[in-house]
């Protein structure tokens, strides 16, 4: 039987931690390298304004590709349920309808 890896690659929605400043963003990884994180992503203060603008289908500024270099991240994790709470993945597509890839595209 293949082994599986769990490990964080291009498509995989996650939340990235970064520092100075600190932010929080959410979205679809595209890639990892030496110099950084590329997401197609939005901050995770936008999020519920954002959702929102889908659902009303309004225009909404702040959902695209973005660059973070390596020195900037503290953590990256999966965005995944936990205890009960639903991924934000999940939230949005429970939310919108629309499955995040055809919300996101591209990946």
């Amino acid at each position: 039987m293949p082994k599986t890896s769990s490990g964080i690659k291009p498509g995989t929605p996650v939340i990235i931690v970064l520092h100075s400043p600190r932010e929080k963003c959410w979205g679809v990884l595209d890639e990892i390298n030496s110099a950084g994180v590329f997401l197609r992503g939005l901050d995770l203060n936008a999020f519920d304004d954002w959702v929102s603008a889908v659902v009303h289908e309004e225009p909404f500024v702040g959902f695209g590709d973005l660059f973070f270099p390596m020195w900037r991240i503290e953590r990256i994790s999966k965005d995944e349920a936990a205890g009960g709470i639903p991924s934000l993945c999940d939230q949005v597509e429970r939310r919108t309808s629309r499955s995040i890839k055809e919300l996101v595209g591209g990946y």
